[in-house]
C-alpha cells in the first residue's frame, strides 16, 4: 500500500499543477489553411484541434473545452457570426478570433463590435497569429505564468475537469458566477479558484454565510454602516463590499439572504454603489460577485422566497458543483491529498489498508468533500498503528457503509426497471411490449419470469 499511497500523491501533485499551454480549437473549411495553422499553433506547444465547419466546432467545444476559438468568417451553413453567437451563448468569456479576407474586414470589424476578440486577415502572419493568441489567452485570464489558479481542487474526474474549463473561461470576465451543489462539495474553494484564475487575482477575495448570522449583521457586515458614538464622533465600518473592493465577493448560502436584503443587493448590482446603514451617501464599488447555494432557488422564487431579479443578476453563469458520489475516481486522490497534508500539519504519517480505501471508495457520502475529509481526520487520530484498517473505516461510516453495486447487480436493477416501464407504457399487454423491447414473446416472458414481474399487476394500475 506504501507504493500506491506514494504513486497517489504524486498523482495529486500533477493534478495541483495542472500547467499547460492553452487549448485551441481552430475552424476553417480550407483545409489547407487548417493544416497550416495547426502547424503553426502545435510548433508552439499549444493544444490543437481542427475542424471544418462550425456544426463540428460545437460539438468539439463541448469535448475538447477550447481556452480560444480561431474561425473563419466565410463558411457554408453557420458562418464566424454565428459560431460565434452560438459560442457566447453557450460558454461567456470565451475569446474567438476571426479569419477574413480582405474584402471581408468590414464584417470581421462588426464582429468585433458584438464579441469577436479580434480578427486576422489573409494570407494570416505567422507573428501576428501568435501574438493575438498570446493576448487573448492572457486577457482571459488564461495562467502560463507560474501561478496556479486551481492548485487547491485535486481532481482526476472527467466530470470536476469539465467543470474547470468552465471555470477558466469565465475568470476572465467580470460576469457573476452562481455556484450550486450539495452541501460539502467545494463551492467556495471553487469560487477562490476562479478568482486567483481572474484579472483580479491581486486584489482581495471576501466570503460571507448569508445563513450565519442575523439579519441586521448581515446587512452591516455587507454593506458597512455609520454610526455615532457617545462622543459624537462617527464611526464606520465598511462593509464586505468596500473591502472587497477591485477583487471578489462570494455570498455563500444566498437562498437564505432575507428578503430585505435581497432588495439592497439587487439595487447595489444595479447601480454599482452601495448606501451604507445610516448613511445616505452612495459609494461607489467595483466588486465582482459569485454567490453559491445548496438550495433550489427556482423553487425559492416559485415559493416567493427569493427574487427572480435578483435570481438573473446573479445567475449569469451557473456552474453546478458534481456531488463526491459523482467524482468517485477522485475519492482514493483526496484521501492521499489529506494524508499528506495532516502529516504536515503534525509531522505523523499514516496510510489506510487497500481493503480500507476500498471501502472509502464504494461508501456514500453524503456530506460530500467535507465528510471524507472529516473521516480521514478521525481515522489518522484514532488508529494505533501506521496502516489504518478498515474497522476503524467501518466504525467511521457507523457500521453500515454503503457500496457500489456489482455489475451483476446493477444490469439487473436497471433490467428490472426497464421491463416495469414498458409494463406500465403497454398497460400490460405482454405482446406490445415484447415488440417495443424488440424480443419474442418467449424470451420477454423468461424475462419477466426472472425479474419476478407480473403482467397482470400492470393492468390492474390503469
Amino acid at each position: 500500500m506504501a507504493g500506491t499511497d506514494s504513486k497517489l500523491l504524486k498523482e495529486a501533485n500533477l493534478n495541483q499543477i495542472g500547467k499547460r499551454k492553452g487549448r485551441i480549437l481552430v475552424v476553417d473549411d480550407d483545409p489547407g489553411l487548417l493544416r497550416l495553422l495547426t502547424i503553426r499553433l502545435r510548433a508552439e506547444s499549444y493544444d490543437v484541434e481542427a475542424v471544418e465547419s462550425a456544426a463540428l466546432a460545437l460539438a468539439a467545444a463541448s469535448r475538447f473545452r477550447p481556452d480560444l476559438v480561431i474561425t473563419d468568417l466565410r463558411m457554408d451553413q453557420m458562418d464566424g457570426i454565428g459560431l460565434l453567437k452560438e459560442l457566447q451563448n453557450r460558454w461567456p468569456g470565451l475569446k474567438v478570433i476571426i479569419l477574413t479576407a480582405h474584402g471581408t474586414i468590414p464584417d470581421a470589424v462588426q464582429a468585433t463590435q458584438m464579441g469577436a476578440f479580434g480578427f486576422l486577415t489573409k494570407p494570416v502572419d505567422k507573428q501576428e497569429l501568435l501574438d493575438q493568441v498570446q493576448k487573448a489567452l492572457r486577457i482571459s485570464g488564461f495562467g502560463t505564468s507560474d501561478e496556479d489558479w486551481r492548485a487547491e481542487i485535486v481532481t482526476r474526474s472527467a466530470n470536476m475537469e469539465e467543470k474547470l474549463a468552465q471555470g477558466h473561461m469565465v475568470a476572465g470576465t467580470d460576469a457573476r458566477v452562481l455556484i450550486t451543489g450539495e452541501s460539502g462539495t467545494g463551492k467556495e474553494l471553487f469560487a477562490r479558484a476562479i478568482h486567483r484564475g481572474s484579472p483580479r487575482r491581486n486584489k482581495p477575495f471576501v466570503a460571507i454565510n448569508c445563513s450565519a448570522m442575523a439579519e441586521d449583521l448581515l446587512e452591516s457586515e455587507l454593506f458597512g454602516h455609520e454610526k455615532g458614538s457617545f462622543t459624537g464622533a462617527t464611526r464606520t465600518h465598511r462593509g464586505l463590499f468596500m473591502a472587497a473592493d477591485g477583487g471578489t465577493l462570494m455570498l455563500d448560502e444566498i437562498g437564505d439572504m432575507p428578503m430585505r436584503l435581497q432588495v439592497k443587493l439587487l439595487r447595489v448590482l444595479q447601480e454599482n454603489v452601495i448606501r451604507p446603514v445610516g448613511n445616505t451617501e452612495a459609494v461607489a464599488v467595483n466588486v465582482r460577485v459569485i454567490s453559491a447555494t445548496h438550495r433550489d432557488l427556482q423553487q425559492l422564487m416559485g415559493a416567493g422566497h427569493f427574487r427572480e431579479d435578483l435570481y438573473y443578476r446573479l445567475n449569469v453563469v451557473h456552474i453546478e458543483m458534481p456531488s463526491l458520489n459523482k467524482r468517485r475516481e477522485d475519492i482514493p486522490l483526496l484521501v492521499a491529498h489529506f494524508l499528506a497534508a495532516i502529516a504536515k500539519e503534525s509531522g505523523v504519517r499514516k496510510i489506510y489498508a487497500p481493503e480500507a480505501v476500498e471501502l472509502l471508495a464504494t461508501a456514500d457520502w453524503p456530506g460530500n468533500i467535507r465528510q471524507l475529509q472529516n473521516v480521514v481526520r478521525q481515522n489518522v487520530a484514532l488508529s494505533q498503528t501506521p496502516i489504518i484498517p478498515v474497522e476503524l473505516v467501518q466504525q467511521s461510516l457507523g457500521g453500515a457503509p454503503g457500496r457500489l453495486p456489482s455489475f451483476d447487480e446493477a444490469r439487473d436493477e436497471f433490467t428490472r426497471s426497464y421491463l416495469s416501464q414498458i409494463l406500465q407504457i403497454t398497460a400490460g399487454n405482454v405482446s406490445q411490449a415484447a415488440r417495443l423491447a424488440k424480443r419474442n414473446r418467449t424470451d420477454f416472458y423468461k424475462l419477466l419470469a426472472r425479474h419476478q414481474l407480473t403482467p397482470e399487476e400492470f393492468k390492474q394500475r390503469q
